[in-house]
């Protein structure tokens, strides 16, 4: 099942990086997130495929179950945002053209990509929870973080575009959040699927905490300076689309600059209260005196 699964992710996604790479989109941020997400998703997959040949994951100190768990719902949501991001911000704006046959095409097999690898998924799920789980991957700590880094990558390539925040340093400090912010959500799941809390100095629901912490502040005051600089026309922000030039063009084929600001003030927002939701979490969990992961006691 398991390979039948990979073979079927691997074809899927490989058509799909052909569809998408053979439109002349280089240029339009979206459509080359897309094909970074899909390039990502495949090769992950093959590295997979591999280890799992060579039965190499015996050698790995952390749960394999847990890994692929990750891998299967991670990339699973993935190529679901491609498959709605990309036809949304791209496929819309070629109307009925060559191209348009080829991104329709790739946004089906990003499609098929999303269902193989959620099947995988649900029968990872179905598996008897033997040592190869630790139980991190069905907790709602898991559940959160993986939002909150979801959310994050899709903000990035609403900011690809430098134009928007170069010439205000608060602006770059916003930026500089929304990644310092993905790497620490990042290195957090890491952590958890090798068990490596337990070196940590202090417990694991304080560091939790502390991490949400920080990570609610950056956000307070991402979603506080971004939008003041971009909308409000004291700090030279355009507070109407109507008087963006690049949202009168209907003939362009990307989101014009004023959406993009827009969109991400509304992720912004949505990532905040994911955070906020994780600190009142962890905030339980020491108000309890719990210090161990959801999935170990």
């Amino acid at each position: 099942m398991g390979y039948f699964l990979r073979t079927l992710q691997l074809l899927s996604t490989c058509v799909a990086i052909s569809l998408v790479g053979s439109l002349d989109s280089w240029t339009v941020p979206t459509s080359t997130w897309s094909f970074v997400i899909l390039c990502f998703c495949f090769v992950v997959t093959f590295i997979i495929l591999i280890i799992e040949s060579l039965a190499l994951h015996y050698c790995f100190p952390f749960s394999w179950g847990d890994f692929l768990l990750c891998h299967a719902c991670y990339l699973a949501l993935f190529c679901l945002l491609v498959s709605i991001i990309y036809p949304a911000t791209y496929v819309q704006f070629l109307f009925y053209t060559p191209s348009w046959d080829h991104a329709i095409a790739a946004t089906a097999f990003c499609f098929i990509s999303t269902v193989s690898y959620a099947t995988e998924a649900i029968w990872i799920l179905g598996w008897p929870q033997t040592g190869d789980f630790t139980g991190y991957t069905g907790s709602l700590p898991f559940l959160l973080k993986m939002l909150e880094t979801l959310v994050a990558c899709v903000i990035l390539p609403f900011i690809s575009n430098p134009y928007l925040y170069m010439d205000h340093p608060l602006l770059v400090s916003c930026v500089a959040v929304y990644s310092i912010c993905f790497i620490l959500g990042i290195v957090t799941i890491l952590l958890n699927l090798a068990n490596y809390e337990n070196w940590l100095p202090i417990s694991s629901s304080v560091f939790h905490l502390v991490l949400s912490l920080l990570s609610v502040l950056l956000y307070i005051g991402a979603l506080v300076l971004w939008p003041l600089y971009q909308f409000d026309e004291k700090f030279g922000g355009q507070p109407e689309r109507s008087r963006d030039v690049s949202c009168q063009h209907r003939l362009t084929n990307y989101v014009c600059v004023w959406d993009q600001r827009l969109a991400v003030t509304i992720l912004t927002a949505i990532n905040l209260l994911i955070y906020v939701a994780d600190l009142v979490y962890w905030a339980c969990q020491v108000s309890v005196g719990t210090e161990d992961q959801p999935g170990d006691s």
